[in-house]
């Protein structure tokens, strides 16, 4: 399902909590009585947990570390100067070439990789994020609910069953959807539009409080705008997700002109996020020439290191381990420091089967960086490589009691685990790593294969039943109230 469908599908679905049948929207939480007259900030965390499980196995989903934990740091520098809200939030990206960002219920957001990359600077990627922030913070979508009444839930249900259908036929779907609907969507379509000049409003003070440009916010949707009017019949998704009004751009030109100007700089790991997105595109070759060609005319407006970065990442792509090396040697001229840089080194290492070289990157940048997902990650799947599976368990025992929710981290020690030839405990390993995938039956079948793998002490398998039963009981709750499908 695509990823402006769901939120869509979102905004709607929420409204019909309590109309019958809720099996038609499977997959969702049944959330009682009380959803329907409103929707506390633990429902709507609820609802998009629920549609994060779907989201997570979607083959646009970017399983990519660095680009994640980029996108969080960003999002939460901005989220921590409101003054409005405690709101917990994560921010992932969608491969999806469209200019398109969304908010969905419990400050889950998502941004396309292809408004990333045409954000011309990080000041731009930031008011997109401030925006939908603000989105989350004013709590517009269980406004939007409220505002729209029982009176509208009928053509509601209609709308959200629709939209949810898209799965399977997104065409079919919409157009479904939007037969005999028309009032019901020009309604919420005026209404939001207060919502956005509310999210103008209050995302122009994150991105003054957070240190960044606010022009930024004014330009980005300018050109937005502007490309809309070339490609009417094809405009951003943003646009049509976000109505931008000549009022709107208007309102939000006064508010900036009484700010005093700031420059803000672009930091280097937004220019190397980007390089690295703009080195998976077209061919291997056409990235590699499309790299040369700018380092050759000096044709690039931010920091030469993350161009010598993407030519990297290319010719690694490319399959030309020497050039790559060439390209990483003259990054290392240029001093340029970040973890990224460490993880493309030990790549590498690995590609020319030096697995001692890359664990020895690793190892060093760790305590450098101890934050960095994607140097724990890399470090253990270079041990593995290195047939090295007892340090990467003492690694991964450690890195757990820091991290005890990162689903990944489970499932490198299930795989550490089964080099060790420990069958219950792999099991058990991946059983965690499948709940916190949001995947229960998954992972009752994990630990059930735990249970019955006769390999370990009785401490061991009295943890597994105990746990084997939490999910069980979980599961059957789940079942009961229509959560599963």
């Amino acid at each position: 399902m695509k990823p402006h469908l769901l939120a869509g599908a979102l905004l709607v679905a929420i409204g019909m909590l309590a109309a019958p049948p809720w099996s038609v929207a499977e997959g969702l939480p049944d959330l009682g009585e009380s959803a329907q007259t409103e929707f506390s900030p633990a429902t709507e965390r609820r609802i998009g947990e629920a549609i994060m499980h779907d989201i997570r196995r979607d083959p646009a989903w970017l399983d990519d570390p660095e680009v994640s934990a980029y996108l969080n740091r960003l999002g939460n520098r901005l989220a921590a100067q409101s003054t409005e809200s405690r709101q917990e939030f994560e921010f992932f990206a969608l491969k999806d070439s469209t200019l398109n960002a969304f908010a969905m219920p419990g400050g889950y957001i998502g941004v396309h990789t292809g408004l990333m990359l045409a954000a011309a600077s990080e000041s731009e990627l930031a008011s997109v994020l401030a925006h939908e922030i603000s989105h989350v913070t004013q709590r517009h979508l269980a406004r939007l609910v409220n505002k729209a009444g029982q009176g509208q839930i009928s053509s509601m249900l209609a709308l959200a069953v629709a939209i949810l259908a898209a799965r399977s036929s997104p065409d079919l779907a919409v157009g479904a959807a939007m037969a005999g609907q028309g009032a019901a969507i020009q309604n919420q379509l005026n209404y939001s539009r207060d919502f956005e000049r509310e999210a103008d409003r209050i995302g122009l003070g994150l991105l003054e409080r957070s240190g960044f440009d606010i022009r930024g916010m004014s330009g980005f949707f300018e050109r937005l705008q502007k490309f809309g009017r070339l490609y009417e019949n094809n405009a951003p998704g943003y646009l049509r997700t976000h109505p931008l009004t000549t009022e709107r751009l208007a309102d939000m030109g006064n508010r900036i002109q009484s700010r005093p100007y700031r420059q803000a700089a672009d930091s280097l790991e937004f220019q190397l996020v980007r390089a690295k997105l703009r080195a998976q595109l077209g061919t291997p070759r056409d990235a590699v020439v499309e790299f040369e060609t700018r380092l050759r005319e000096r044709s690039f407006p931010g920091a030469e290191s993350a161009e010598r970065y993407g030519l990297t990442q290319a010719r690694l792509r490319d399959g030309n381990i020497a050039g790559a090396e060439r390209e990483l040697a003259e990054l290392r001229r240029l001093k340029a420091q970040s973890p990224m840089i460490e993880t493309l080194a030990a790549q590498l290492r690995l590609k020319q089967g030096d697995v001692a070289g890359a664990v020895k990157i690793l190892r060093e940048a760790q305590p450098r960086y101890p934050q960095e997902r994607a140097i724990a990650y890399g470090l253990v799947e270079a041990l593995l490589e290195g047939r090295q599976a007892q340090d990467a368990l003492k690694f991964s025992e450690d890195d757990l009691l820091s991290y005890p929710s990162d689903p990944k981290a489970h499932a490198l020690q299930a795989r550490t685990y089964a080099m060790l030839g420990n069958r219950l405990q792999q099991h058990r390993a991946q059983a965690e790593s499948y709940l916190l995938l949001g995947q229960l039956p998954l992972a009752v079948e994990q630990m059930e294969l735990a249970q019955k793998s006769g390999d370990g002490n009785f401490y061991e398998q009295s943890r597994v039943d105990a746990r084997l039963r939490e999910m069980k009981l979980r599961l059957a709750e789940e079942t009961r109230q229509g959560k599963q499908k």
